[in-house]
């Protein structure tokens, strides 16, 4: 996550969700970044949303808990239909 990007959802006035669609490798840096992220919104009273991760990052944040974490919300997408 880019600084700049992050001191803006810092200040940010509502909950804020990071789109992680087109992301596809993540490592414990970005868990990190993330963790206290939804740190400092939570001080704030806001929270946040993961949306959209590819399935190797939901497990990544799954297997640190990132998503237990108070204040923060994984939401995943809905399964694709099967081709008939």
């Amino acid at each position: 996550m880019r600084r700049r990007a992050l001191m803006r959802a810092i200040r940010a006035q509502s909950d804020v969700t990071v789109d992680l669609r087109g992301l596809g490798f993540a490592d414990t840096s970005l868990i990190v970044d993330l963790a206290a992220l939804s740190q400092r919104l939570r001080r704030r009273g806001k929270t946040l949303v993961l949306t959209g991760a590819q399935p190797q990052i939901v497990s990544l944040i799954e297997s640190v808990g990132l998503h237990r974490l108070p204040g923060v919300t994984l939401t995943r997408p809905a399964p694709a239909a099967a081709a008939a």
